[in-house]
């Protein structure tokens, strides 16, 4: 009897349009709120004084201490996106900048041509890794959100739409980028370049209307050499970034030294063979395992990745699980349990300290599932007949 009232009771509510993107913006409004009380928002301000900055037409990527500690990465587009919190008290501009966040990664993943169910289960899997980049104010979520959207606008044949969501996404980090790996699904190629570059080139220009052409003009390359700086900074051993391939070998072998240039000609060349499966381009299922597969490739193979980025790697990762006939592929359930428990869970307090500190982070343990994850994925499309895979859509 209890557990037909579940069934019939709870566990529809639970997976509910209603419940999960309210869960959203309560764990906006909760991490947005703790963060600003504890003082401990130092990512927002960045954020915010970028616009302040581009206004004043100061250089947007030096330090500057007296404001906040590191110093800002994102494209000059990005302090108009951030200008409406940034005019905001701090108390206020922060939860709205999370809840802004939330609701691009949830309504990104309920655009997807899935059932309601399977988006609903996908937005709930997907719940803690955002959580965690939440409280530190990262962008991630949003483009996230960003590149799902440019996904499933591209298969309804939107291209504009799909395109303005490429061009800002890029132009804020370059991650957003990766929407580019859909181009083959569509068949209006020439408008979707059409849009794309008519995109670029008005969100290039976009910041001039806040500084002037030739600061606009200097900020771009500035970022571009704040980019390489950071990447070079991104391979310490110590660094929390490089979460990566590349660094589970660094910190395992203790050699700062080994190059990316291998593992990430390799990592293109596996990520780039679906692709010669033309025919089984018409499957939707063959299109979502490559949705899955971008959204891992960008982070695993990245130096500049952190523990938040990993929203972006494990959306990517539970597409994958939602794509599964789980019921029948019991090993598919342990990855995906693996996964969870050591890319999501591992950075919370739930993982004993020492073990998080000394293994985990130590060795970027984070990154592991995800190539696993990812490797499966790669055989997954150059193996399997995607037309006998039964999605059904709504």
């Amino acid at each position: 009897m209890k557990l037909k009232y579940f069934n019939d009771k709870i566990l529809p509510a639970i997976v509910s349009r209603k419940f999960v993107v309210g869960l959203y913006i309560l764990i906006a409004i909760i991490t947005g709120f703790k963060q600003y009380y504890k003082g401990s928002f130092n990512n927002y301000k960045i954020f915010k004084y970028t616009y302040y900055h581009t206004i004043n037409q100061q250089p947007l990527y030096e330090n500057y201490p007296q404001q906040y500690d590191d110093s800002n990465h994102y494209g000059p587009v990005f302090g108009l996106v951030i200008a409406p919190f940034a005019l905001l008290p701090d108390f206020l501009g922060t939860t709205l900048w999370n809840i802004a966040n939330a609701l691009l990664l949830i309504f990104g993943i309920y655009s997807l041509p899935l059932t309601l169910i399977k988006r609903s289960v996908l937005g709930l899997l997907c719940a803690h890794e955002a959580l965690g980049a939440m409280l530190s104010f990262q962008f991630n979520v949003g483009l996230t959100g960003l590149i799902l959207f440019s996904f499933s606008y591209l298969l309804k044949n939107q291209v504009g739409k799909s395109a303005i969501a490429i061009a800002l996404g890029t132009l804020i980090k370059v991650y957003g980028i990766l929407g580019l790996a859909f181009f083959f699904f569509t068949k209006r190629k020439m408008s979707f370049i059409l849009y794309g570059i008519i995109s670029l080139v008005i969100l290039i220009f976009l910041p001039t209307f806040l500084s002037s052409i030739d600061f606009t003009k200097q900020a771009y390359i500035d970022w571009y050499s704040s980019l390489v700086h950071k990447n070079d900074l991104n391979v310490s051993l110590t660094s929390g970034q490089d979460i990566s391939l590349m660094g589970i070998i660094r910190r395992l072998l203790q050699n700062p030294n080994i190059p990316n240039l291998p593992f990430v000609i390799g990592g293109l060349i596996l990520f780039l063979s679906p692709y010669l499966r033309i025919n089984q381009y018409k499957n939707l299922a063959f299109r979502f395992m490559l949705l899955a597969s971008s959204l891992i490739f960008v982070v695993i193979f990245s130096t500049g990745s952190e523990s938040p980025t990993y929203i972006i790697a494990f959306t990517g990762v539970s597409i994958w699980f939602v794509l599964q006939d789980s019921p029948k592929l019991n090993w598919i359930v342990v990855l995906y349990i693996f996964a969870f428990i050591l890319t999501s869970l591992s950075p919370s307090d739930i993982f004993p300290k020492y073990i998080r500190v000394n293994y985990v982070q130590h060795y970027s343990l984070k990154a592991l599932p995800c190539v696993m994850v990812w490797m499966v994925i790669i055989y997954q499309m150059l193996t399997a007949d995607f037309k006998n895979y039964k999605i059904n859509i709504e």
